[in-house]
């Protein structure tokens, strides 16, 4: 799943990145509110990490702008540990949760779990849809109990569809999910779909065709 992370402090940034990389996500970085707006106003992110501090555009404006734009991402901000009035801020404005910094890796990924789960109706950190199960916290995927080996790009585009269930989710959408930008008409995606499959079960995931994928729970 996609992640804006919007960071101007370099270090931090690419900690964050890392971070998320290592858990399945796919990060991309903004250095500045200006730059964070603009992508977060025309792109699809399942998710923004946002630091109230930015130079151009402060966080608490950039955040006011995207919900006043009907923009739902769930957004986790960053705030000066200890200081309150940031926190009260960045909820009133629109904000899912927050983090102080300095932070560690564990509670920044259970503080995005958490609000993905809750945007996608779920509340347990495992994701149950027919035989299949997928554990958010430590990436395992099992079918009818049977733990099986996917690859990080299927466990983006499983997770994503999981957290989706129920929805047709676009081609577009799920590519970029998976791949980031790109071309969403090559086969690669389809392979991949092709792939999982293969490990889910065939009825699992459905084509809809001219519009995108849904999840269904696997039959017996």
């Amino acid at each position: 799943m996609r992640v804006l992370v919007v960071e101007d402090e370099p270090d931090v940034a690419s900690h964050v990145s890392r971070i998320l990389e290592a858990s399945g996500f796919l990060p991309e970085i903004a250095s500045d509110g200006e730059t964070a707006w603009f992508l977060g106003d025309t792109e699809d992110f399942a998710a923004v990490i946002l630091d109230l501090g930015l130079p151009t555009l402060d966080g608490i404006s950039v955040l006011k702008r995207w919900r006043q734009a009907g923009r739902k991402m769930p957004v986790i901000a960053l705030t000066a540990r200890g200081n309150w009035r940031d926190k009260v801020d960045g909820i009133n404005a629109g904000a899912d949760d927050y983090v102080g910094k300095p932070f560690e890796a564990e509670e920044l990924l259970a503080r995005l779990r958490g609000v993905l789960r809750r945007t996608g109706g779920h509340a347990a950190p495992e994701i149950n849809v027919g035989r299949v199960r997928l554990n958010t916290l430590t990436m395992q995927v099992s079918v009818d109990g049977i733990p099986i080996k996917i690859s990080p790009l299927e466990y983006r585009a499983m997770s994503y569809l999981l957290h989706h269930h129920g929805e047709v989710v676009p081609f577009r959408e799920i590519y970029e999910h998976v791949y980031g930008n790109g071309d969403p008409t090559s086969n690669t995606l389809e392979a991949l779909i092709a792939r999982l499959r293969k490990r889910l079960g065939y009825e699992f995931i459905e084509t809809r065709r001219g519009a995108g994928y849904i999840v269904l729970a696997a039959k017996d």
